[in-house]
């Protein structure tokens, strides 16, 4: 039985302040595959986390039963940083405070860090090839000297993921439908994945703009791969976002039924020895340029018209926006129309909005000249 619990401790930034972060092991060490699975990298996304509280007794016995045919490496809440960013008895786990910068952006672009450490190595050995890359990008993980305790948790987590060969990112929306972010290039292989999760959507592309963490292991073979055409270089890594439905959806049977998609899922790969039940096939990839991200105009209380899951059509309103000043006040409404046809994803689970607030995100299938080679995220 390897099924362990680990933990690190990461110096504060301030005398006398530290975090301890945990983590768990189980399947063989010398296993030719590795898993990696992280929740709350956003720490004020807890469905990941009830689903990984869910999902590790699953592992252990299957550990205990030598059913693991896989090396897991699982962090439950990837984020013990952002769980201390409580102001005003609010939890704002989604920013370091001390920068301002997303926890899911700014990850880092390891092909042009490894460039020249791999250049001249790569042979006819594609297995070789992937192993040239995986040891260069854990020795540029080695060779850093972080300064802060967000940096050090950066490395750390890279350095559990980097030799993944699939990495798994649970997160969640505000008020939400279940729905995946990967690469283009990944699908229809992570169908799979969509179908055990029963998602809404698998939105797809290459590029969001954020550097998010499930694009950086896609990011590294790709480009290494276009750098070195003469050469075969696998695309090392399955990875992807999974957002369980909505903040507010940290619930006991969500969380077991979202275990058991996981479990079903990998075991449906071989990795675990048993017997998942028949999937129902979800919707295959949408080009991410294809949702439409609804932003306010204008300051005002939302009233919604429409729920998760409507399809609209373009102009079609979504929400009205009662204006809060003016000589209307609290008596005009807005209507904020949709901008393509499609199926309402998400919404705002806070109804006061300013300017640029995201109302909704609307799943169509024609890409949007607005989206196009654009920053894709809500952020």
């Amino acid at each position: 039985m390897t099924f362990t619990q680990h933990q690190h401790q990461l110096a504060g930034d301030a005398p006398g302040h530290s975090t301890t972060i945990y983590w768990y092991t189980a399947g063989p060490e010398a296993a030719e595959t590795k898993i990696y699975l992280q929740a709350a990298l956003h720490a004020d996304e807890q469905p990941g986390t009830m689903a990984l509280h869910h999902l590790l007794p699953m592992l252990r016995d299957a550990d205990a039963a030598n059913s693991l045919k896989a090396r897991f490496v699982v962090f439950p809440s990837v984020n013990p940083l952002g769980l201390a960013t409580r102001l005003l008895r609010r939890h704002i786990g989604r920013y370091d405070l001390e920068t301002g910068v997303n926890f899911n952006r700014r990850w880092p672009d390891l092909y042009p860090l490894i460039a020249e450490a791999v250049a001249g190595k790569f042979t006819d050995d594609a297995t070789a090839n992937l192993r040239t890359i995986r040891q260069a990008v854990g020795t540029w993980i080695d060779q850093q000297q972080p300064a802060t305790a967000a940096q050090h948790l950066r490395l750390l987590i890279l350095k559990a993921a980097h030799d993944a060969d699939i990495m798994l990112d649970l997160h969640c929306d505000d008020e939400s439908l279940k729905h995946i972010f990967t690469s283009p290039n990944l699908m229809p292989g992570l169908q799979d994945l969509a179908d055990r999760m029963q998602v809404a959507a698998t939105l797809t592309a290459e590029d969001s703009g954020g550097g998010s963490f499930d694009e950086v292991l896609p990011n590294l073979y790709r480009k290494a791969q276009r750098a070195n055409s003469n050469f075969p270089i696998p695309m090392g890594a399955e990875t992807a976002t999974l957002e369980y439905r909505g903040q507010a959806d940290t619930h006991d049977d969500l969380g077991r039924e979202d275990a058991q998609g996981l479990f079903d899922f990998l075991a449906g790969r071989g990795l675990i020895d048993a017997r998942p039940a028949p999937a129902s096939p979800a919707p295959g990839p949408t080009p991410f340029e294809a949702t439409e991200v609804l932003r306010a105009d204008r300051p005002g209380l939302l009233a919604y018209r429409v729920a998760l899951g409507d399809k609209v059509n373009k102009g079609d309103v979504v929400a009205d926006i009662i204006a809060m000043d003016g000589p209307e006040a609290f008596l005009a409404r807005t209507p904020l129309r949709a901008g393509t046809d499609g199926f309402i994803l998400s919404r705002a689970s806070a109804k006061y909005v300013v300017p640029g607030s995201s109302v909704a995100k609307i799943v169509g299938s024609d890409i949007l000249p607005t989206r196009a080679g654009g920053y894709l995220l809500e952020d």
